[in-house]
């Protein structure tokens, strides 16, 4: 018999555990759509149950849509990168997305199983909305991430279908996002607990460029010991309560993230930020098992490469790489409070043979959180200054040939081409 520990009390997001998710603020609705222009939507699939017919369900899935630049990403490009840190799973068009620097298609989320349909879908939108794609405009090739779902859902049985993906980008929108049992998430599980969807934004300090972050994890990794929660070995205390309570064994899972800002990034900087994602994922337990996929794509609002245009040349906004610094410590930030959102949100799902995923029991967490309360209260949340204060259009550290010396080289103090802004001459 399946044992089913209880659980008390609403779902809740991470921040209301009072957990310590990191130093810089989250924006208004603390999610992705906090970064101008983006929008997500979702389709949901949950139907039958017991026993697995493959092709009749039970149906445990769905697809999530991301939209840049309000959906006009087509025509309106902007400039993306990505990052694989362990390739056990897929994002169909990254190779060309890696290759180009840009962002042309809505992004989707998925099961395994469903992304050549989800891939069909999205290209019969766009062609319905642009006819001129494969003539007048070159061929495109959609983003589309996937995890298996394969505990919970039917996933042999493709039940993701094309009207499904047109729905989901239809109902996309700005403002708050739903989270957990939602979209391409609805049969994820994460260390052994229902995961899913689930995001996660920072406002940077105007002092360090005033930028907003957002990031989107559709989180289906892990095992229970692992789990870490705020820092906190949750996970290791949970097994023994969850211990007569079966979970997957065959599969690692994976995640696949999805990081928007408005910094003005070229595609190499972009590359780099999504290489910090691992280390928030990394946070939460992953260590990137030989069976998964931890894969990331990543893309800036602040410049856009029109399809369209009878200029020569075009012009971008980009910020100086050594200014990169507080960003990488923001999407680390969101990404780990993005999984755990996932899986506070998530409400526990049985599956496919009555395969049963539970909830992340949140009085535990509350009580781990209380236990180590009086040490963060101690911890100051104002972020101290990491960089030279510099507005958007002009850093103060203006180019004074000879007269800087190693320690005060702006802006930073390390010895390296970054630290060194120009030659000096020799004393």
């Amino acid at each position: 018999m399946v044992s089913k520990p209880g659980e008390t009390g609403p779902r809740v997001r991470a921040r209301e555990l009072g957990l310590p998710l990191g130093r810089f603020k989250p924006g208004k609705y603390n999610a992705i759509t906090d970064v101008e222009g983006v929008l997500v939507g979702h389709t949901t699939l949950i139907e039958g149950s017991g026993p697995l017919k493959p092709g009749f369900g039970p149906v445990r899935t769905g697809v999530t849509a991301i939209l840049p630049n309000l959906g006009n990403i087509f025509m309106e490009r902007m400039s993306g990168g990505g990052f694989v840190l362990n390739g056990a799973g897929e994002v169909s068009g990254m190779t060309q997305l890696m290759e180009w620097g840009l962002i042309e298609t809505p992004i989707l989320l998925t099961n395994t199983m469903a992304v050549g349909a989800v891939s069909d879908g999205v290209a019969n939108y766009l062609v319905q909305r642009y006819p001129g794609i494969g003539d007048e405009h070159d061929v495109i090739i959609p983003v589309v991430g996937e995890c298996d779902d394969s505990w919970l859902n039917d996933i042999s049985g493709r039940h993701v279908r094309q009207e499904h993906v047109v729905a989901a980008i239809n109902a996309a929108k700005s403002g708050p996002v739903q989270e957990g049992n939602v979209g391409g998430g609805t049969g994820m599980v994460t260390c052994d607990f229902k995961g899913g969807i689930g995001t996660s934004s920072r406002k940077l300090p105007e002092v360090l460029g005033g930028y907003t972050l957002g990031v989107l994890v559709m989180s289906n990794f892990g095992k229970m010991h692992n789990l870490r929660v705020g820092g906190l070995p949750v996970g290791e205390v949970l097994v023994e309560k969850f211990k007569n309570t079966p979970h997957r064994g065959k599969s690692y899972g994976s995640i696949i993230a999805v990081v928007a800002t408005d910094a003005p990034l070229l595609s190499h900087q972009i590359n780099r930020l999504c290489k910090r994602v691992g280390l928030g994922i990394g946070r939460v337990g992953s260590y990137a098992a030989h069976g998964s996929g931890e894969i990331v794509v990543g893309f800036s609002t602040a410049n856009i490469i029109p399809r369209r245009t009878q200029k020569m040349v075009y012009k971008m906004k980009i910020l100086l790489d050594q200014r990169l610094d507080p960003l990488y410590e923001a999407v680390m930030e969101a990404t780990e409070e993005a999984i755990l959102n996932a899986m506070c949100m998530a409400e526990p799902m049985t599956g496919v043979n009555d395969n049963y995923s539970p909830a992340l029991p949140l009085d535990e967490v509350r009580r781990f959180v209380d236990a180590c309360r009086p040490i963060f209260a101690s911890v100051k949340k104002r972020p101290h200054q990491t960089s030279v204060p510099a507005s958007k259009e002009r850093p103060t550290d203006e180019d004074r040939e000879g007269d800087v010396t190693l320690g005060a080289a702006q802006p930073t103090r390390v010895r390296s081409a970054e630290g060194i802004p120009f030659p000096t001459r020799p004393a």
